[in-house]
């Protein structure tokens, strides 16, 4: 049997996140809650502010990404009134 990671410090059951999710939202805190069923992680649920903020640190590493990818590339000089 393989052993799953849990990547949340707080675990919900599926069937106590139907009963009540506002109540679980709440609790969490902006962290993340492992929802459960028969054990096992099978979700993930998050704030609408968590959320946001990983949407954001996603897009920021995707861009630092293209940076990297196109650092020492050809220079091209342009004037501002050009823009």
């Amino acid at each position: 049997m393989s052993v799953n990671p849990i990547f949340a410090s707080s675990t919900v059951s599926i069937t106590d996140l139907r009963r009540n999710p506002n109540a679980v939202i709440d609790e969490a805190d902006n962290a993340p809650v492992a929802v459960l069923n028969h054990n096992r992680a099978t979700a993930y649920v998050i704030s609408a502010r968590a959320f946001e903020a990983l949407m954001d640190r996603l897009e920021d590493a995707e861009l630092a990404d293209i940076v990297r990818k196109r650092r020492g590339g050809k220079a091209v000089k342009v004037s501002l009134d050009d823009l």
